[in-house]
């Protein structure tokens, strides 16, 4: 039994009549009768009393005739879900970030512009260190993620590059280096620097340390932080200074200046990275966004 059959009965049945049915299907009356006949045949009962005038539903008939629509109701629906799918308008998306890149209002402004642009995908949102999102990507337990990237992307991860984040100065607002509109990195040689572990954030790490290398200095880490709210923290506890992602600076914390560097600028990156293999329509409007 296919579709078409049901639908062939459907038409007849409305219309009480082959002629008219087989005109409304935009088929010739010969093959509606045989494919009802056919129908009837597969089922084992007659479905229509053959009339003068046209055609009535026997008890069979009539019996069939709800279950008829339901099953055509449920196939239209089935189409419509698996369309929806295919355009990635349904379904889940599995998104991450790291720490600092929440604070991007790149980020923000994409997860809220997705959610009001496919209200009816289910979006689960996971914070972690890069590594460990690089690590759950790679396990298909993530769709996605907005992270703090290297300069080559990594083995089978496909990066949207977005634009690269200036950096400011966190400096303890007692600290003489506040009372200046303006820091080159330079004036940062002595001082002990606050940091999260390389682990933790790999690249903005990296970024760090490589500016105070271009200003002539090897930074020394005076203390960790587990992340980047946390050396904000240790910075107005007055335990060191520290290079940021400028978004940070939306951490309005007492004891806390942020200042912009002077002179060649240092810059934090930032993409959205996924399996080169991944294929769905809900991460492919996700990666659209930022286009």
């Amino acid at each position: 039994m296919e579709l078409r059959h049901l639908r062939y009965f459907l038409a007849v049945a409305e219309e009480g009549n082959f002629t008219r049915a087989a005109s409304r299907l935009g088929i010739g009356q010969p093959p509606l009768s045989q494919q009802i006949r056919d129908l009837e045949t597969e089922i084992g009962a007659m479905l229509f009393h053959r009339v003068p005038h046209g055609a009535e539903l026997t008890a069979a008939g009539a019996a069939f005739l709800p279950e008829a629509k339901a099953s055509l109701a449920a196939a239209e629906k089935a189409r419509l879900a698996a369309q929806s799918a295919n355009r990635g308008e349904t379904g889940r998306l599995s998104l991450g970030f790291t720490a600092s890149s929440a604070f991007n209002p790149i980020v923000s402004t994409t997860i809220r512009r997705f959610q009001a642009r496919w209200p009816d995908v289910q979006l689960s949102l996971t914070e972690m260190n890069t590594l460990g999102l690089v690590q759950k990507l790679e396990r298909g337990e993530l769709d996605a993620t907005f992270m703090r990237p290297g300069l080559d992307d990594p083995d089978g991860i496909r990066l949207k590059r977005l634009p690269d984040e200036p950096m400011v100065v966190a400096v303890p607002a007692s600290h003489p280096l506040a009372k200046q509109k303006a820091l080159p990195l330079a004036v940062l040689a002595k001082e002990p620097f606050i940091l999260f572990p390389r682990l933790v954030g790999l690249s903005l790490y990296d970024d760090v340390v490589r500016a105070c290398r271009e200003a002539g200095f090897e930074l020394t880490v005076a203390q960790e932080a587990p992340q980047i709210s946390s050396v904000v923290n240790l910075v107005a506890a007055d335990l060191g200074v520290s290079i940021v992602p400028a978004s940070i600076s939306q951490i309005k914390l007492a004891g806390v200046a942020y200042r912009p560097i002077e002179g060649p600028p240092a810059v934090a990156r930032l993409a959205l990275a996924v399996l080169r293999s991944q294929r769905s329509p809900v991460t492919e409007n996700l990666m659209g966004l930022l286009n």
